[in-house]
């Protein structure tokens, strides 16, 4: 019986070995030249941050925009780690989103979009009974209020610094879903509570009197609505009366 033959073994031709060799040149270079041109991106002085330019600030402080800038002055702008200066950025008040382009050669361009303020933020000073105000946006965010600015906003109460931003979202929400219910009305309330978003609370004006209204957690608009149509009839019953129960849906209470 004939023995098995091996397949010949396959040979590198010298036109291969030549192929190889150059590929391995032309890698060597590219890797060289990729070390030189990032060298000579991070030390030629033509690249050095001159101009920085900030788009999209409105209530941002610049100068706290600028701050986050400030080693990278006089240095490559090809040597900032975009990354951390990103999250300085977000870290800055009224920041919401913050992009960051280098545009050649001396230049660095920041965009940012500034958050929305949706109330004032009725907030308790630890150990008084006094309170500071501050704007609060739709994420349950802290903002300081601008100066010289005019906002017209409710206020809401039942927020704290205490709280998470987590916490304050969801009172900020329930305060949203409650304005959205009373459509046109809103624009009478003054002030809401939501410390408790299963009872929530309004201050109104009717007939040149503020009261407070116990409202619970549904039916907004008609509870309101009920409460503003028979309002002279009640203050015949409760002339001193400033806080009104409006939770159970077939009869006003007085507190």
């Amino acid at each position: 019986m004939p023995k098995p033959v091996a397949p010949p073994k396959k040979r590198i031709t010298w036109r291969l070995g030549i192929r190889l060799v150059a590929w391995s040149c032309i890698a060597a270079g590219l890797a060289w030249g990729s070390v030189q041109v990032d060298s000579f991106l991070q030390s030629d002085p033509r690249f050095q941050l001159v101009n920085l330019d900030i788009r999209g600030a409105v209530y941002a402080s610049r100068a706290r925009i600028q701050n986050v800038f400030a080693p990278d002055f006089g240095v490559s702008i090809f040597k900032m780690p975009l990354p951390e200066r990103r999250r300085r950025l977000l870290a800055v008040d009224w920041v919401s989103t913050a992009s960051i382009s280098r545009v050649w050669t001396d230049r660095i361009v920041v965009t940012v979009t500034e958050r929305r303020p949706v109330a004032f933020a009725k907030l308790p000073i630890a150990g008084t009974v006094h309170y500071r105000f501050s704007l609060v946006d739709a994420d349950g965010v802290l903002l300081s209020i601008p100066p010289r600015v005019r906002f017209r906003l409710p206020v809401l109460s039942g927020v704290t610094e205490e709280q998470t931003e987590a916490d304050r979202r969801v009172r900020v929400r329930a305060m949203q879903h409650l304005l959205d219910d009373l459509g046109p009305q809103a624009k009478d309330i003054s002030e809401i509570n939501a410390a408790d978003t299963l009872d929530m609370r309004v201050i109104t004006e009717i007939d040149g009197h503020a009261v407070e209204l116990w409202i619970g957690d549904q039916h907004y608009r008609s509870r309101y609505q009920h409460f503003v149509s028979n309002y002279e009839e009640i203050r015949k019953h409760s002339e001193q009366a400033s806080i009104f129960d409006l939770r159970l849906d077939d009869r006003i209470l007085a507190r």
